[in-house]
């Protein structure tokens, strides 16, 4: 229910305040909040990662006139499954397999990413179900 960004370059966290707040969001803690949005914002700090993996080449995507960084459908998988890895997130689990059947993943790379992270059997049997 969040998006995360991760931002690159900033002065400070008065300037993203200031910027949050003039198109609607108010801050509460770390997470900025807008009245007609379903989700909330985040900034956390960087490098980007997946679970201590920085190897990660973000892709585009165009909103409009504009573009921003993002995961590809790989790598957003691969990041709902280390939910699921560290936490046992089963929503987390449930939106990597919704990702992998309605976008184009690297299956073998997930595969080889998830060698020897625990829970490895709950990845296998859960995956090959869902997948099925």
């Amino acid at each position: 229910m969040d998006l995360d960004f991760i931002l690159q370059e900033y002065e400070s966290a008065q300037q993203v305040d200031e910027a949050m707040r003039s198109v609607g969001f108010t801050r509460r803690g770390n997470q900025y909040f807008h009245p007609e949005a379903r989700f909330y914002v985040e900034f956390p700090p960087g490098p980007l990662s997946i679970a201590g993996d920085y190897e990660i080449e973000p892709i585009e995507i165009r909103i409009g006139a504009r573009s921003v960084l993002g995961l590809s459908a790989t790598d957003s998988c691969r990041d709902r499954l280390a939910a699921f890895f560290h936490w046992n997130d089963r929503p987390g689990l449930q939106a990597a397999v919704q990702i992998a059947l309605r976008s184009k993943v690297d299956l073998e790379r997930i595969r080889e990413w998830s060698e020897g992270r625990e829970p490895q059997h709950a990845f296998r049997s859960s995956w090959r179900r869902s997948c099925a």
